[in-house]
């Protein structure tokens, strides 16, 4: 994990904020999702994007009864 030097207060909410120059470095937009994990005493915050339910592709992402599945395993499905 690299340091950034920049420390953030938790507010009354539990909220902290992204430096400006942070969001930009990982393009994170206003009302981006954004995953969290914890790993041993660390929280970790990862950009979210949507993945297929069979085999975790990202790429053309549609959503079948609210699952998200890519166009190569919705074909395979077709199949069946």
């Amino acid at each position: 994990m690299k340091a950034t030097g920049i420390v953030r207060k938790v507010d009354e909410l539990g909220r902290i904020v992204l430096p400006i120059e942070m969001r930009r470095t990982l393009d994170i937009a206003e009302k981006d999702a954004l995953e969290i994990y914890v790993e041993g005493s660390s929280v970790i915050l990862k950009k979210y994007k949507p993945s297929c339910l069979f085999c975790d592709g990202t790429k053309d992402i549609a959503v079948f009864k609210g699952k998200n599945v890519c166009p190569r395993c919705l074909r395979e499905l077709k199949a069946l």
